[in-house]
């Protein structure tokens, strides 16, 4: 018995949207094109996963887009995990690997080996909700990889067939990206300017000098992540505490004022061991 082949499903055009300078260009300039040319330039959806823990200017700016994109009859779509990212840090129980640490409560923090916040809050909330479009229709995905991120596109996960990357065919780079973004009178409340991606502000993997940039420029969000420090059971850092840290950047603080140099020094390293053993935290010699 003769079979038809079922029709082909539709295209459906979906931009993948961070919150960053390229999301944001991409998107800007696409729904600009798309105007103006929806047939070369389609746009059915924008997509935004929210992890809860994002700088009160990056939501700012997320609701700023929101307003632009269904201003111009564009679905927008936000995505967020039923378990907060507190609630998985602090209270979740899986079941742990090693015996030892069993009877702890939550994943803690991330670490760079168990990113599980991007797999709990991201990864699999979004592969669920592309899961359930592509039961219907042909799902083409707009991604924001800068053209000098072309190299990204060796990697597996960047090679799926329905993927597009119009900033690399229009050889825009992040820093052009972020220019058209401050052109275009978006600025993200100055985040750009201190931290060079404003992911979540909580994060343990950033380096040193930006934690001094959030302790200094956001006090209030520094002094909860002393509290999450104290509210858990792995440290924030490998080498550090939070604890630790505002031991160390008060301390730096100090020198600085004094005309005293604050650079990796066996005299520096020297006085900033001292300093946290007379806090409470002694120090591997």
């Amino acid at each position: 018995m003769y079979v038809p082949n079922p029709p082909p499903q539709p295209e459906y055009w979906v931009l993948s949207l961070s919150g960053g300078k390229d999301s944001t260009a991409l998107g800007l300039e696409w729904l600009k094109r798309h105007q103006q040319d929806p047939v070369t330039y389609p746009l059915h959806e924008v997509i935004y996963c929210d992890t809860g823990m994002e700088f009160p200017a990056m939501v700012e700016h997320i609701n700023r887009l929101e307003q632009i994109f269904t201003g111009a009859g564009i679905k927008f779509t936000r995505l967020k995990s039923e378990k907060s990212f507190e609630y998985l840090m602090f209270e979740y129980q899986p079941k742990k690997k090693n015996p030892e640490l069993q009877h702890l409560k939550g994943k803690s923090w991330p670490t760079s080996k168990v990113r599980w916040c991007t797999g709990e809050l991201k990864q699999k909330i979004v592969s669920r909700y592309f899961k359930q479009l592509r039961k219907q229709k042909t799902v083409i995905q707009l991604v924001a990889l800068a053209a000098d991120e072309e190299y990204r596109l060796e990697r597996k996960n960047n090679q799926d067939p329905n993927h597009r990357h119009p900033l690399i065919d229009w050889g825009w780079t992040e820093a052009d990206c972020l220019k058209y973004c401050y052109e275009a009178g978006f600025d993200w409340g100055g985040l750009y300017e201190l931290f060079r991606r404003p992911s979540c502000w909580c994060c343990p993997l950033q380096p040193l000098d930006e934690l001094r940039k959030l302790r200094k420029h956001f006090p209030d969000l520094w002094a909860k992540l002393l509290d999450m420090e104290h509210r858990t059971w792995n440290t924030f850092k490998e080498f550090y505490t939070v604890d630790q840290l505002e031991i160390r950047f008060a301390f730096e603080e100090e020198r600085l004022a004094a005309g005293l140099p604050i650079n990796r020094t066996r005299e520096f390293m020297s006085a900033l061991r001292k300093r946290l053993e007379e806090a409470g935290f002694p120090q591997n010699k």
